[in-house]
């Protein structure tokens, strides 16, 4: 089991931490590189001294965290990076304590065990910087940055970077900006963050998918791996609670590697797969009711967008009613994450992807996507004209679980795979929005309920009309999507 510091303790909401999600692209530069005129405003220059802190074995670095120690100007803080989907979220907490706060260190649990974080390297950065602007709204800041490498009391190395960090601007002005610096001389990074490069670490690259004719068990491995991986990637952004991308992603992997294990099960020791997989059930029915009311409280903000005055200040009585839920749930969600169940249930994921208890079998791993796609096949040959939601629901896991099996044969169908897969997402997708719009009735509901007035009586029956309709056009646009859903299915797994 991993061990556990008995001194971490989760993060409260009165802790003095402050996050936001990061959005960012580097560039290499030449000694020589001047930044191309944008439209915006110079940034006072800054010098940024940064202390790292990581186990002997840079277990955080390795799991794209990073933990520093910075101070600016006498202001001295405590900055955590974490994974947040592709991009990162950085966490801070101000303070001039020497040891790495409790509070950050609760968050990294997982990743730290029984070892102990030690300073690694202090970076010197000199920072030139710029905010560029389209009219009053900031796009991005540019930095370019000189940094000076400190370690064991003596310089190691000095190396220079540019950095774009997205403010308000979308994925096209960031694109526009890495165009206009690629004219001006910037070339590819090769993606290292500074601490890496400070300490000579490669870069890391994700382990490639077994080749075609692999046996079916080292398949079913790297795809444990990569789904494990991800977890734990999102578990730290989990026990924060600050963005629901990251409960939302952890929920991705937990549902995944069901997917994983019940394509596989012809070649897997019944009782050790049936185990486990009642568990990672377990930890999905424990993180189902925050991400579904995250995905509520997020469409009823954007509902309220269309309402007059009056309605969204009800509107937004209730949604303030979701997130007191939100909250209360995230204690619940908090508390089972550090449980003695959860870190044994981590541990026997890991196993699992190193080393899965299997039976020989004559399967390959296209075997295991033509068994997910007939029974896909027959789900929806089974639905009828005016099939029931309950029946639709079921037939969303079924795709689900047809689509990951078809993940784990694509190095080995190629081509015709990938187009089954993205004609499962979009299913998958389509009937996703049908079960939130009946997630969302149920949730009106709660709201008249909750204000009895005859105006909520009003919003509340235009929202649930809303529902309906959601619900129609999904109806409406399913048979379509079934169809080719079907035609690629028998292509790919004939």
């Amino acid at each position: 089991m991993i061990g556990l510091d008995k001194h971490l303790v989760p993060p409260s909401r009165s802790s003095p931490i402050s996050s936001q999600p990061e959005r960012e692209l580097k560039l290499a530069i030449a000694p020589d590189f001047h930044l191309p005129r944008f439209p915006g405003t110079p940034l006072p220059r800054r010098q940024l001294i940064s202390t790292y802190y990581d186990t002997a074995a840079y277990d955080l670095a390795h799991a794209r965290i990073t933990l520093r120690h910075r101070i600016e100007r006498g202001k001295k803080s405590w900055q955590l990076k974490i994974p947040l989907d592709d991009d990162r979220q950085e966490v801070e907490v101000a303070g001039d304590q020497a040891d790495p706060p409790a509070s950050l260190r609760s968050l990294l649990i997982l990743h730290l065990g029984p070892r102990k974080l030690m300073p690694v390297v202090t970076l010197r950065v000199w920072r030139r910087g710029f905010l560029v602007r389209d009219g009053r709204i900031p796009v991005a800041e540019i930095a370019l940055d000189t940094v000076s490498v400190d370690k064991n009391g003596r310089t190691t190395q000095r190396f220079r970077e540019l950095e774009v960090e997205q403010r308000q601007g979308d994925e096209a002005s960031l694109r526009s900006l890495e165009q206009r610096m690629r004219e001006a001389g910037a070339s590819d990074h090769d993606g290292r963050p500074k601490l890496f490069r400070a300490l000579s670490l490669p870069a890391r690259t994700s382990p490639r998918q077994p080749e075609t004719e692999a046996p079916v068990v080292e398949h079913v491995k790297w795809a444990l791996a990569q789904h494990v991986g991800w977890l734990l990637a999102h578990d730290p952004g989990t026990r924060l609670g600050t963005e629901s991308e990251s409960l939302h992603q952890m929920r991705v992997a937990t549902r995944r590697l069901r997917a994983v294990l019940h394509a596989a099960r012809p070649i897997l020791l019944p009782a050790w797969a049936t185990s486990l997989q009642q568990e990672l059930d377990w930890l999905s029915d424990l993180l189902g009711p925050a991400r579904d009311l995250d995905v509520q409280i997020s469409y009823f903000r954007d509902e309220s967008a269309g309402l007059d005055a009056r309605d969204r200040k009800l509107l937004a009585q209730f949604i303030a009613h979701l997130r007191i839920q939100r909250e209360a749930v995230q204690k619940m969600v908090l508390g089972e994450l550090t449980s003695a169940r959860y870190f044994e249930l981590i541990r026997r994921l890991q196993q699992a992807a190193h080393d899965p208890s299997v039976v020989e079998s004559p399967l390959r791993v296209r075997h295991l996507a033509q068994r997910a796609f007939k029974k896909l096949r027959k789900a929806i040959n089974r639905l009828g004209p005016s099939p029931s939601d309950t029946r639709l629901h079921k037939v969303r896991i079924t795709a689900k679980r047809a689509r990951y099996a078809a993940e784990l044969a694509c190095s080995s169908v190629g081509k015709l795979a990938r187009r089954f897969i993205k004609s499962a997402r979009a299913i998958q997708d389509l009937l996703g929005i049908h079960q939130d719009a009946i997630q969302a009735e149920r949730h009106i509901r709660q709201f008249l309920k909750y204000s009895t007035s005859v105006r909520a009586g009003f919003v509340a029956g235009r929202m649930a009309e809303r529902q309906r309709h959601r619900r129609q056009r999904v109806r409406k646009d399913m048979k379509s999507l079934f169809k080719a859903l079907l035609k690629r299915g028998k292509k790919a797994w004939r």
